[in-house]
């Protein structure tokens, strides 16, 4: 079956966008341009939020979580216990893998909601099959 229209968005694909010293910062500023209906983990916003906090400050951390409340087309799917179960068994799967419990998260969505499109610039958001879209 084909991929829905969404495309999972990972933490680096808005880190790169929002920091514009990112190498990959020109591709995302042109892709978040014009968005498709976006879906990301709950673990994302708090990766992200703690990424600005300690790179830069909380007033960046705060900017970070107003950009994402002001996406329109923008589904965060939550981290209930259900999510952990899952996502833990991911991380047990791809034990040979450093695979956080965010990024496990995302390919359980991935799979769950049959998302073809990813971006990331973190392969292992591909180890499910999806495309990662980072330019290369």
């Amino acid at each position: 079956m084909a991929g829905t229209t969404e495309c999972y968005v990972d933490t680096s694909a808005l880190i790169a966008f929002l920091d514009r010293s990112d190498s990959y910062h020109p591709l995302f500023r042109r892709l978040f341009s014009a968005p498709p209906a976006l879906v990301t983990s709950a673990l994302v916003t708090a990766e992200g939020h703690g990424w600005f906090l300690r790179r830069y400050d909380q007033h960046r951390a705060i900017q970070f979580l107003a950009f994402l409340g002001a996406l329109p087309d923008l589904h965060v799917v939550p981290f209930d216990r259900k999510a952990l179960i899952e996502a833990s068994a991911g991380v047990r799967k791809y034990a040979d893998q450093k695979l956080t419990l965010a990024d496990s998260h995302g390919l359980a969505i991935l799979r769950e909601r049959r998302i073809a499109t990813c971006w990331s610039t973190d392969r292992h958001l591909g180890l499910g099959g999806a495309t990662l879209v980072t330019g290369s």
